[in-house]
């Protein structure tokens, strides 16, 4: 975790500590995610950001859905690749 990670997530604790008297919801975190340059990796990161809003019981299906999408793109990575149209002439 980096250092502005840390002190974001410090900061994010401190501020819903503060606020627990009141009827607060959940907090985001504000960690910071980078861009892959991966179009379909950074969809699933993206989606990552779902997870901000809701209570703790709905971040399970949020991360099975990422975790899914990132091994079918790392899976995808080792599927040989296809033949252009004129690569299969003899």
């Amino acid at each position: 975790m980096t250092d502005e990670a840390a002190e974001t997530r410090a900061y994010a604790q401190g501020e819903a500590e503060a606020g627990a008297g009141a009827a607060a919801g959940p907090v985001a975190l504000g960690i910071v995610r980078t861009p892959t340059g991966h179009a379909g990796v950074d969809a699933h990161l993206a989606r990552l950001a779902d997870a901000d809003h809701l209570a703790a019981d709905g971040h399970v299906a949020v991360y099975e859905d990422v975790h899914t999408g990132l091994r079918e793109a790392l899976t995808a990575l080792d599927a040989p690749p296809v033949p252009g149209p004129y690569e299969n002439r003899s």
